[in-house]
C-alpha cells in the first residue's frame, strides 16, 4: 500500500503500480483485499484461539468494539489531516472500511460455527449480487455497474452526500462493505483449516484447491458482474480471495513446512506494526504534499515535488524515477519499523 500510494508523481507510473480505471484488477488492486484477508486468518488463529481456551467474553467483546472505534477513529484523522473541515471530511477509508469488516467478522466469528460462517460469507456475495442486480435506482438502469449510476453510488448520494471521495459515490462506501466483511470471512475459514489438526501437505493442498476454484469462480461470475474494486463485487471478492489463498499456501509451505524465512524478514518487520506504519507513512506522505518551499524565482513548489525533481527525477526516466521515489519511501518506513522491531517494540491496536 505504502509503494502503490507513493509514487514520485503520480502522472508517471507503471501500470501494475496503478488502480484499475473500472472493471479489471490489476496486482495493486489485489493489496487492499489481501490485508482483509489476512485480517480475517489471524482472526481464526488468536480470537478464536482466545475464545476456545476460555477467555472472558466480556473482555473479547471489549477488545473488539475497542479495536473498531480505534480503526475508524484513525481513519478519519487521516481524512482530515492537516486542515479537518467537518462539513466536507471523507467520512469512508481504508481504515474504516477495515474497522467495520473487522468488527462484523468477529462477531460472526463469535456467534456462528465453522458451517454458519460460510453460509454468512456467501449470503453476503449473493444478497449483495442480488441487491446490484433487482432493485431500482431512481433514473438509473436497473442492474446497472456504471459509475455515479449504480445502487452502491446511490446509497453513498443519499446517506453520506459531501462526505464521499467522489461527488456521489466513494469506492470504500457503505454498501460495498457488505461484500467486503466477505473477504475477511473467507480468511477467516482459511484459518479454520490452518488451525485443524491436518498434515502440512493437506493443509497446502487443500489452500491451493479452495484458491483455483474461487479463482475460477471470480472468472466466470466476471460475466454477469465484472471484476471491480471500486464496488467490491462478488466476483472481485471470489477472484482476490482466490489468489490470496494461493499465495498464503505458497508462504506457508516455503515458510512454515519448508523452513526458508530469511526471505520473508522486512515483511514480518513490516507486518508487526502494520497499522502504525500505514498511518505514519500517510501522514508523512500528506505532509511533504502541503509543507512548501520557495524558489529562486519567487514561486513556490510543495516539498515531495521538490524533492523528487531535484534528487530522483535527475538518476532516470520520469517513471523509473518515479517509482525509485516510492521504494525510497518503503524502505525509509522499514527502516524505521525495523528499529521497533529490534526493541521488541510493536503497536497494538
Amino acid at each position: 500500500m505504502i509503494l502503490v500510494n507513493n509514487p514520485g508523481s503520480w502522472k508517471y507510473a507503471y501500470r501494475p503500480l496503478q488502480h484499475a480505471g473500472w472493471n479489471g484488477c490489476t496486482p495493486a488492486d489485489l493489496i487492499f483485499p489481501f490485508f482483509l484477508f489476512i485480517v480475517g486468518v489471524a482472526m481464526a488463529l488468536s480470537l478464536a484461539n482466545r475464545f476456545e481456551h476460555g477467555a472472558p467474553r466480556s473482555r473479547l467483546w471489549g477488545t473488539i468494539l475497542r479495536r473498531t472505534v480505534i480503526l475508524f477513529a484513525l481513519g478519519i484523522g487521516l481524512n482530515g489531516f492537516p486542515f479537518f473541515d467537518w462539513s466536507t471530511i471523507r467520512i469512508p477509508g481504508v481504515l474504516q472500511r477495515i474497522a467495520l469488516c473487522y468488527g462484523a467478522a468477529a462477531v460472526i466469528l463469535l456467534t456462528m460455527d465453522v458451517r454458519r460462517q460460510a453460509i454468512t460469507c456467501a449470503a453476503l456475495l449473493l444478497g449483495y449480487w442480488a441487491a446490484m442486480t433487482l432493485i431500482t435506482v431512481p433514473g438509473v438502469a436497473t442492474g446497472s455497474f456504471a459509475p455515479d449510476e449504480n445502487l452502491a453510488a446511490f446509497v453513498d448520494h443519499a446517506v453520506l452526500r459531501g462526505h464521499t471521495l467522489y461527488a456521489a459515490w466513494d469506492p470504500e462506501g457503505i454498501l460495498s462493505t457488505l461484500p467486503a466483511i466477505a473477504t475477511v470471512l473467507s480468511g477467516v475459514l482459511a484459518g479454520h483449516w490452518l488451525r485443524a489438526g491436518r498434515s502440512a501437505l493437506e493443509r497446502t493442498t487443500g489452500l491451493f484447491v479452495a484458491g483455483n476454484v474461487a479463482l475460477t469462480v471470480g472468472l466466470i461470475a466476471d460475466a454477469w458482474f465484472p471484476i471491480n474494486k471500486n464496488l467490491w463485487s462478488p466476483s472481485f471478492v471470489c477472484f482476490t480471495s482466490g489468489v490470496a489463498l494461493n499465495c498464503l499456501a505458497l508462504c506457508y509451505w516455503l515458510i512454515d513446512v519448508k523452513g526458508y524465512r530469511r526471505w520473508a524478514t522486512p515483511f514480518v518487520i513490516y507486518g508487526t506494526n502494520p497499522i502504525l506504519a500505514y498511518v505514519l507513512s500517510s501522514l508523512m506522505a500528506k505532509a511533504l504534499q502541503q509543507l512548501r518551499l520557495p524558489l529562486a524565482d519567487g514561486t513556490w513548489v510543495h516539498l515531495r515535488n521538490y524533492i523528487f525533481d531535484k534528487v530522483f527525477l535527475p538518476l532516470a526516466s520520469p517513471v523509473n524515477a518515479s517509482l525509485l521515489y516510492a521504494v525510497a519511501y518503503v524502505l525509509f518506513w522499514l527502516g524505521l519499523t525495523a528499529l521497533l522491531y529490534r526493541r521488541r517494540i510493536f503497536i497494538k491496536i
